[in-house]
């Protein structure tokens, strides 16, 4: 998303998120710049509420009341967006991170996207495909989080699970193609880039803690590594006339 020194506002629907990963947001907010916004939004008088209100202090999470007008709405929506507007025209913060699986925030990032924002959403798996698409990049909470080991990986797709998925087959292929030298090989860090830019694509959704490994379990590509330096290539490239 963007260097350390950049600063992310944090935005949470606390009501269309769980708490328990809290930690795991903040870890993975940290990696991309400093965190200098943390608020939480929902109708704090709500029972359902309480897992978020033990996490607001030991996280500094600050909390914004927005009582429930309406049965059956979510609350925090409005006043998630009058603030992230704000902070924005203040110049505030030079990325966002958003946490909800709420579709209805579609419009809030593609806004923030058009003024030059880069934004990390969080959300369920439940989260419609328009907000993850949306998003410079997208992280599922049941995969965040989750470490990822040889014996029993949490949620790593298969060989045919990944191949059966055309999209992301296309979208692997054409980012190694566009980064590709003229004897096929691409460099791992451009491809990852090509693809980062067209998509709010992240290995750790499909189970895999690097691109690396990705790419490899598809058996698509030929992967080359060189004093530490990662190399792949599409063998239909070398086969073409």
């Amino acid at each position: 998303m963007a260097t350390r020194s950049h600063r992310i506002a944090l935005l949470i629907d606390a009501e269309n998120a769980p708490a328990a990963k809290i930690q795991d947001i903040l870890a993975e907010v940290a990696r991309h710049g400093s965190c200098t916004i943390r608020r939480a939004y929902g109708d704090w008088t709500a029972a359902q509420l309480g897992p978020w209100r033990e996490a607001l202090a030991p996280h500094a999470l600050h909390p914004v009341q927005q009582f429930a007008y309406a049965k059956g709405k979510n609350a925090a929506d409005i006043s998630m967006v009058i603030d992230a507007m704000d902070i924005l025209h203040a110049g505030q913060a030079d990325g966002f991170a958003v946490v909800s699986s709420d579709a209805d925030f579609t419009p809030l990032v593609m806004r923030l996207r058009h003024s030059g924002m880069q934004v990390l959403g969080f959300g369920e798996r439940k989260a419609a495909g328009a907000l993850v698409s949306a998003c410079t990049a997208f992280l599922y909470l049941e995969e965040l989080g989750e470490e990822e080991t040889p014996a029993a990986p949490q949620g790593r797709r298969t060989r045919n699970q990944l191949r059966g998925d055309t999209a992301l087959v296309k979208l692997l292929r054409g980012a190694v193609a566009a980064s590709a030298q003229e004897d096929g090989w691409a460099h791992l860090g451009a491809v990852g880039a090509v693809i980062r830019n067209q998509s709010s694509f992240d290995e750790r959704n499909h189970g895999y803690a690097k691109l690396s490994g990705l790419l490899e379990a598809t058996e698509l590509f030929e992967i080359r590594r060189t004093n530490g330096v990662v190399h792949v290539r599409d063998p239909r490239a070398v086969a073409a006339p």
